[in-house]
């Protein structure tokens, strides 16, 4: 009985197996299964440690006046500072004023980029600021100055006088994969060199559509869930090797603190950005010169487009730009840059923000369904390839003064500048005279000479053909209003 039971018992044991054996050998060929492989690094020591000595804090002042000109008109998504402080500082006289006649207006970070002290931050840190501090990891406390700004892109380079710092790597941030392990590195809430972990979320993601900001020009941020807040602004976005991959500069949220998502400028961009505010002062913008629209299915279905699922439909192409040098034409569709798949405008933007005008670029594109591939040499938004300098706020021509209570009483009018020592420039040439007192540029009230240079700045920062500032006003003598239109391009 014993022998028969154990003789059963392995019939049955050899039977389940070889089931088993048939069931795996169907199951692998129907579902892929990775091989054994060992745990997953998750060490993040290495790259906090280097990180925290190259990322830096920083503190803006302005006077009383100039911050409260400050906001937040961003809404959704907020493109933080840090809190507001009213800190009084020692009393030392700086360009006719003490350092108490300044206070705290923001909190932000910054990476260092060179030993002798070039920092990236974002353009919003220090946008409005009079004064800029610059706390390092070891406590020293050092005054910057500003090299450059760029408001397109949310980027500022900012110098402070020292050698032998310790400068980021940068990493390839197209190389960056969903899902890798990053870290973020900052001073929220003025808790410097805090870091906090995360993984990216997604790419080239564009906040334009959402976001009730300016025209960022830059609609393809790295986004990932690593808890940014206010004073994360500016600071490093790094990989688990220690390398920069992106400049933190955004938060969705209702709260105005961490709720999910945060969004970092990426690397190929802050390279190309912070090279030319160094070398040119300004931004060497590349535009193809016509108007874009993703492609969908419905699209694809109306133009009867079968030979690609992505890409960009090209239309309004201008005379003497990049998108007419290539040849293009309205319906094509546009799938690459330099072999680069371009699937959506924010990877279109991304691509082109990587050259200057002057740069040759190869653009693949379907035309009637047919793959077809040109060259061309990029151009600036005028339609040519010189070297973009910025705006010099002399070459109006005039100077401003603020109007006194009798003109405000006699006219019934809260505020407003009087031009007056017109020579020659570009008032002059508008046909604006002596004794004009504006009301409003650009529809923004203005109301001494810091708010028209203000103005006029934010301007030529613009990726706009056309600048122009649009006076509001009237002359005293008449009481008549008179509108007059400022042409900044020079021609």
């Amino acid at each position: 009985m014993i022998k028969k039971y154990f003789g059963i018992a392995s019939t049955a044991l050899l039977f389940s197996l070889t089931t088993l054996a048939a069931n795996a050998a169907e199951e692998a060929k129907f579902v892929r299964t990775a091989a054994s492989s060992s745990a997953f690094e998750t060490d993040f020591t290495r790259a906090a440690e280097s990180t925290v000595n190259e990322v830096v804090c920083i503190k803006s002042f302005a006077a009383p006046r100039q911050q409260q000109m400050m906001g937040d008109p961003f809404g959704m998504f907020d493109f933080f500072f840090g809190p507001q402080q009213q800190q009084p500082r020692r009393q030392q006289r700086r360009n006719g004023k003490r350092d108490d006649d300044y206070v705290q207006s923001g909190l932000g970070s910054g990476v260092i980029v060179s030993e002798d002290g070039y920092i990236v931050t974002n353009n919003h840190v220090v946008a409005n600021s009079e004064k800029l501090e610059v706390l390092l990891n070891d406590n020293s406390t050092y005054e910057a100055r500003i090299i450059g700004t760029d408001e397109a892109t949310d980027l500022a380079l900012i110098k402070i006088d020292a050698k032998g710092l310790s400068p980021i790597t940068f990493g390839d941030s197209e190389a960056v994969k969903i899902g890798e392990w990053v870290l973020a590195v900052g001073n929220p809430f003025g808790f410097n060199s805090t870091v906090t972990a995360g993984i990216v979320s997604a790419k080239a993601r564009s906040l334009g559509s959402n976001s009730t900001s300016h025209n960022m020009g830059i609609e393809s941020f790295i986004q990932t869930d690593a808890a940014l807040n206010p004073g994360n602004s500016g600071g490093a976005l790094v990989n688990l090797k220690g390398e920069l991959i992106g400049i933190n500069s955004a938060i969705y949220s209702n709260t105005g603190s961490y709720s999910g998502f945060s969004f970092a400028i990426p690397t190929t961009i802050v390279k190309k950005v912070i090279t030319d505010l160094r070398q040119y002062g300004t931004v060497q913008r590349a535009v193809m010169g016509c108007s874009v629209l993703e492609l969908d299915a419905k699209i694809a279905k109306e133009r009867e487009i079968t030979a690609t699922k992505t890409g960009l439909v090209v239309s309004n192409i201008l005379p003497r730009s990049t998108a007419k040098a290539l040849g293009l034409q309205d319906g094509d569709v546009i799938t690459a840059i330099n072999n680069v798949n371009v699937k959506n405008r924010a990877e279109l933007v991304e691509q082109l923000n990587k050259f200057r005008p002057g740069d040759n670029i190869s653009v693949t594109f379907y035309r009637d369904n047919h793959k077809k591939t040109a060259s061309a040499t990029l151009r600036n938004t005028q339609g040519n390839t010189e070297i973009t300098k910025p705006g010099d706020f002399s070459e109006l021509g005039c100077a401003f003064m603020k109007i006194g209570n009798e003109l405000k009483e006699e006219f019934g009018i809260r505020g407003g500048v009087q031009v007056t020592g017109v020579q020659k420039g570009l008032f002059k040439d508008a046909g604006v005279k002596d004794g004009f007192v504006i009301e409003a540029i650009n529809g923004t009230a203005v109301n001494s000479s810091d708010d028209v240079e203000y103005v006029y700045n934010s301007i030529m920062k613009e990726d706009d053909e056309d600048k122009v500032m649009f006076l509001t006003g009237f002359y005293p003598t008449t009481g008549k209003k008179y509108y007059y239109a400022v042409n900044l391009n020079g021609n």
